[in-house]
């Protein structure tokens, strides 16, 4: 099966959210949505969510699906958001509860967050399957970029979230609490094992050398081209290319209202007496 894959771009933070679509249904799933946030002022804001909502409403489609690849470090989902305007159930790999309980610690929120994946409408494992029209959506766990990373297989499409980018910038780090370079090496050869002209599609594009915007490929062009991990790479090489490479980036600039908000699957933390919610920063923690 081959489903319509319509993909809306985020430039502030390089996102890419999927409209995957079964062509003889209008039935559809909604990958990696983004909720705007502005850093400066805490504000946030919803066009870019709206984008999604007007183009399925105008198409006349059903959301069957919500999902999510991972915890996202550098971007707020629109998950609610959207639930609330078209409906659909939120799901995310089952292994997030590992990342709920780590961060929960961080951001001194146990008491508030629980760690059990209650936040979201379901928790999918590897290998479950759910159904959106007349596709079947597989989801394949993934972990090294987090531990609870998934990749969702439909039809002759795949969505890797942050395990792989474009051929020409490489591969998704590894150093946020629980990442695993190894880890990370073992489920992109699960992905790269796949038919050579399975569609694989980027959570995420950065534009290197000053080139286009793209978000799809192969995975016979990332076998072939990968800059970190075609077939000529080992295990070996690739954990210390990525081990020594994490060490020199600096944190996303969004981590720390993101995560917060993306282990509660998209929910704002509760408004404090006075009516206005709150999120934390963490002195010398990340």
């Amino acid at each position: 099966m081959k489903p319509i894959v319509t993909a809306f771009f985020h430039e502030p933070t390089f996102t890419v959210t999927y409209v995957v679509t079964d062509g003889s249904t209008g039935r559809c799933a909604i990958i990696d949505s983004v909720l705007d946030y502005d850093p400066k002022s805490g504000r946030t804001d919803t066009e870019t969510a709206d984008a999604v909502i007007d183009f399925i409403q105008k198409e006349g489609m059903t959301v069957d699906w919500i999902l999510e690849t991972h915890v996202h470090a550098d971007h707020l989902t629109a998950a609610p958001y959207l639930k609330e305007k078209l409906g659909g159930a939120i799901g995310i790999g089952a292994a997030v509860t590992k990342v709920q309980a780590v961060f929960t610690g961080v951001f001194n929120v146990a008491n508030e967050v629980p760690t059990d994946g209650s936040q979201f409408d379901q928790l999918l494992a590897d290998g479950e399957t759910l159904s959106c029209g007349q596709m079947t959506i597989k989801t394949i766990s993934v972990p090294g970029h987090t531990p609870a990373c998934v990749a969702y297989e439909i039809g002759d499409a795949v969505f890797v979230g942050d395990t792989l980018f474009m051929p020409d910038f490489g591969t998704a780090r590894c150093d946020f609490p629980g990442g695993d370079a190894k880890a990370l090496y073992n489920s992109i050869r699960k992905i790269l094992s796949l038919p050579g002209d399975t569609r694989l599609f980027m959570c995420h594009d950065y534009a290197p050398g000053g080139r286009d915007y793209i978000w799809e490929t192969t995975v016979a062009e990332q076998n072939a081209k990968n800059i970190h991990i075609n077939e000529g790479v080992s295990q070996e090489e690739f954990v210390k290319m990525r081990e020594d490479r994490d060490k020199e980036l600096s944190m996303p600039v969004l981590i720390i209202p993101s995560v917060q908000i993306n282990i509660r699957a998209g929910h704002m933390p509760l408004p404090e007496e006075n009516g206005t919610r709150y999120l934390k920063v963490p002195i010398n923690q990340l």
